[in-house]
């Protein structure tokens, strides 16, 4: 698997689209990929996406905010999605929930350098660990 097929896999499957990079990733890394190399593919592929979802969070909140505010309940799911979405942000590398909690994360506004730090973080720190497995 070439390095910019994996880049891709990574990047797809942090959007919303029901795709595995985890199976690229050991793919690779069985195909005798250097594991630095594979880290770094997989990693920017899929740390890119989530700041493309988190941007389109961003921008839903945007095209929705009147009715949001305008919702009591849609007013008290922000303030609390604003208040406690950082620590959901520490399940944001787990397959299907994490790539919905990125777009999230931009929805409610958490702050962009917190968010990549968090959420960009444990999405290599996963990869990371798959690499020391194989």
């Amino acid at each position: 698997m070439s390095e910019i097929a994996l880049f891709f896999s990574a990047f797809l499957a942090a959007t919303i689209l029901p795709f595995s990079s985890e199976v690229a990733f050991v793919a690779a890394l069985a195909n005798d990929m250097p594991k630095s190399t594979a880290l770094i593919f997989a990693s920017s592929g899929n740390v890119l996406a989530i700041i493309l979802n988190y941007w389109l969070g961003f921008w839903l909140y945007e095209k929705t905010k009147a009715k949001l505010e305008s919702s009591k309940i849609g007013l008290k799911s922000y303030n609390y999605g604003h208040k406690y979405g950082y620590y959901a942000l520490a399940l944001s590398w787990l397959p299907i929930i994490g790539d919905p909690l990125t777009l999230v994360a931009g929805l409610v506004r958490l702050k962009f350098v917190w968010f990549v730090l968090i959420a960009g973080f444990l999405r290599v720190l996963r990869y990371y660990f798959l690499s020391e497995l194989f």
